[in-house]
């Protein structure tokens, strides 16, 4: 997948969507948050990463110390600064070296990660502003899939740093999840098998029995894993232990 060129689109359809809004409009998926916050949030978010990557800091930097952290008067201004993003992203990217290593909250990876990682955050905040206004939300299924294994593989790295297995593990030893997406082309992509294990949980994308199996599209996984909208809502069948489904929420927030 070709992550800048999808950074870019999914910037724009969310730009699209708050064009002509009321940005006082609140988010509910997002609580206490109104849609100018939410473009705030991406806007800044984007040129904090930027930022990251240009200065190839291998430590943490406040966001709000962030150069052009706050979007200019007017909402042509708003929706260019929004736009403006992941290209200053992609720029210090192609400056810096895309294997370069910087920081990001998952210790050291190459500066290309954060074109990755900022193209799912887009997504997500996207169907946030839809839910918001009341729009469909609709992705691509490869850009789904790999949103939820993108999600997925954080949670694995994170899992695996608070020890035993256990406490607010979001799988116990020897419990298992499968995510099925029923897009026919996606292939060993829209699967995804998470094992928990005495030392932390893994993650594959065969397909296989598990305790608890969520089965229908891309778009609506995604939407059920990040808590967007539930498994019911999204109309996706599940099998066995409903209950290993509600401790992984609980235990997996965005």
């Amino acid at each position: 997948m070709d992550f800048t060129t999808a950074l870019i689109a999914e910037n724009a359809a969310f730009a699209d969507l708050l064009r002509d809004a009321d940005l006082s409009t609140l988010v509910p998926t997002c609580p206490e948050w109104t849609l100018e916050q939410l473009m705030r949030h991406v806007g800044r978010g984007d040129r904090w990463c930027a930022q990251i990557v240009a200065e190839q800091s291998m430590e943490f930097i406040d966001p709000r110390t962030v150069a052009g952290g706050k979007p200019p008067e007017g909402r042509d201004n708003e929706i260019e600064w929004l736009l403006d993003g992941p290209r200053k992203l992609i720029d210090a990217v192609a400056q810096t070296g895309a294997d370069t290593e910087v920081w990001t909250f998952l210790g050291p990876r190459p500066a290309t990660w954060w074109i990755r990682r900022r193209l799912h955050e887009v997504v997500v905040h996207r169907a946030d502003a839809a839910i918001a206004l009341g729009r469909s939300f609709e992705v691509d299924p490869a850009v789904a899939a790999d949103a939820v294994t993108e999600w997925l593989e954080r949670v694995v790295i994170q899992a695996d740093e608070e020890g035993p297995a256990g406490g607010d593990r979001p799988l116990g030893d020897g419990q298992s999840l499968h995510l099925h997406a029923t897009e026919p082309d996606l292939g060993e992509a829209g699967e995804w098998t998470i094992l928990g294990r005495p030392d932390g949980i893994a993650l594959d994308h065969e397909h296989g029995k598990a305790t608890t199996a969520l089965k229908g599209p891309a778009r609506s996984l995604l939407l059920a894993v990040v808590r967007r909208s539930t498994a019911a809502g999204e109309g996706l069948e599940v099998f066995g232990d409903a209950g290993v489904w509600d401790t992984w929420l609980a235990r997996t927030p965005f």
